[in-house]
């Protein structure tokens, strides 16, 4: 059992004063005040008389005496061998608030507590089905990952450092150019490569870097609401233009008619978000034409697209228009969300920039898993790992869309067609409240999320997005039967 450190250092014995006299009774009344703020909780240690004593640079006798008269108040407890400790019997008492003020939230700006709320909406599901970009059983990356783990941060580049570049570890940057341009059809070079803290940071450095004021901005109708989130509290005040997709992706003439004069699209062409389906070439086309007349960005979202269980991927958007487009992509949905590394592709005017903002919120993103992520993907092993689970999430794609088949009638709920992601969306039958379920599902055990925050209010549809966690298929079929009982019920 690990020994818990002594407590040396105790900021309240600053206000004792020697020149005061009576230094027992100040000590004592300083001990007893910190147990009382909850500066000192139940069952901390207090240093030993002589530590104490040296400390303050006043008589061993003195100490003894303070905590004897504490020990008698039963405010400190002596254990033999031990030491002396904050009495076990003031759990209730030692957290006392030092104040009687309190800051109401009432208070507070509206753009605190709309952060509250955005705290609460993006809570983890636990992880159970159907909770989506859950690494278990054969998802989870290999003994690989460990091993090169413990060679990079035993010794050489991945051993605890000074700061390091805020466009993130060339090593890195270099391996994800390469594997963009063979598995995506991106071009660009390293220089042109920002690693981020996952795809939200990115996001949120473009809604800071590329807007002024009451800019006007096109976003999918329905989108990802980590996207919608960061756009309406953005410091901009930005006009949010929502543009309906349709099979082939957003319908870019209606956003031509909506707002003609926006300064950047919010895509995701490869597997749109949440509904899957792509963008046609067609709709590239047009969407990359509006963007060169207009000067406008193309942040292109690129989430999960190496996850196609028929044919091959879509290229990305990025390399038809390399100057027109900032390229978005994580390994969260690959590899595991705890990881927090994604990278922003940009064009090259715009890296010193985003840099510039990235030394602002955390200086750079952790180095030592940068250089194992590297080799992960510079040895082949990344790309191995993608086939392995492209071939485990589609085995369970399969048999969710068949025990729903089973279980759930069409009438009350059917899933939308896609044969890519990591998730499908199970609509729900009219009037279904699909946050509702999903808060009764939650409260049963099964991890969904409603679909309907992600549309605009006039578009709005209920429906519900299952992930395709490796789970057992035990744990699959109850999750379904569960759901099911709860769609009947609330239908």
């Amino acid at each position: 059992m690990a020994r818990i450190a002594k407590v040396i250092d105790l900021p309240s014995i600053v206000k004792l004063n020697k020149a005061d006299g009576q230094i027992s009774s100040q000590l004592i009344q300083i001990l007893r005040e910190a147990v009382q703020l909850g500066d000192l909780h139940s069952g901390d240690p207090l240093p030993s008389s002589r530590e104490l004593a040296q400390t303050l640079g006043i008589a061993r006798g003195t100490v003894i005496e303070a905590y004897d008269q504490l020990i008698a108040e039963g405010v400190l407890e002596a254990r033999a061998r031990q030491g002396t400790f904050v009495s076990h019997a003031l759990k209730s008492s030692s957290h006392q608030a030092s104040s009687t003020h309190h800051i109401d939230a009432e208070s507070l700006t509206d753009a605190a507590r709309t952060y509250a709320e955005i705290f609460n909406e993006f809570k983890p599901l636990a992880h159970r089905p159907f909770a989506i970009s859950v690494p278990t059983g054969r998802t989870q990356p290999s003994d690989v990952w460990r091993k090169l783990g413990n060679r990079f941060r035993a010794r050489g580049v991945a051993a605890p450092s000074g700061y390091d570049d805020p466009q993130g570890v060339y090593a890195l940057r270099s391996a994800i150019a390469d594997y963009v341009r063979r598995s995506r059809s991106v071009q660009c070079e390293p220089e042109q490569i920002v690693i981020t803290s996952g795809i939200q940071q990115a996001l949120y450095l473009c809604s800071q870097i590329l807007f002024t004021s009451h800019n006007s901005v096109w976003v999918e109708d329905p989108a990802y609401r980590g996207t919608t989130a960061i756009l309406e509290n953005s410091l901009h005040h930005l006009q949010i233009t929502r543009v309906p997709v349709d099979e082939e992706g957003i319908q870019v003439q209606k956003g031509i008619e909506l707002a003609p004069h926006a300064c950047a699209a919010f895509v995701t062409p490869s597997h749109q978000y949440p509904l899957g389906m792509p963008m046609s070439l067609a709709r590239r086309d047009k969407l990359i034409e509006w963007a060169k007349q207009q000067r406008a960005w193309i942040v292109e979202d690129d989430y999960d697209s190496e996850l196609r269980y028929t044919g091959q991927p879509f290229p990305a958007l990025q390399g038809m228009a390399p100057d027109q487009v900032i390229y978005l992509g994580t390994f969260s949905k690959v590899l595991f969300p705890s990881l927090r590394l994604g990278y922003v592709v940009l064009p090259k005017v715009l890296v010193a920039l985003f840099c510039g903002l990235r030394v602002l919120i955390d200086r750079h993103p952790p180095s030592a898993d940068q250089h194992v992520l590297a080799a992960f993907i510079q040895e082949g092993y990344l790309e191995r790992h993608i086939r392995r689970i492209r071939n485990v999430y589609a085995e369970n794609r399969q048999q969710i869309i068949q025990l729903i088949d089973r279980y759930i009638p069409k009438t009350h709920a059917f899933i939308e067609s896609g044969d890519q992601g990591m998730h499908m969306v199970l609509w729900l039958a009219a009037p279904a409240d699909d946050l509702k379920i999903a808060k009764i599902a939650l409260e049963a055990g099964v991890s969904v999320k409603a679909v309907s925050p992600t549309f605009s209010q006039a578009g709005k549809r209920s429906g519900l997005i299952l992930g395709l966690g490796d789970f057992e298929l035990i744990q699959i079929e109850n999750a379904v039967k569960i759901l099911a009982k709860i769609i009947l019920q609330n239908l």
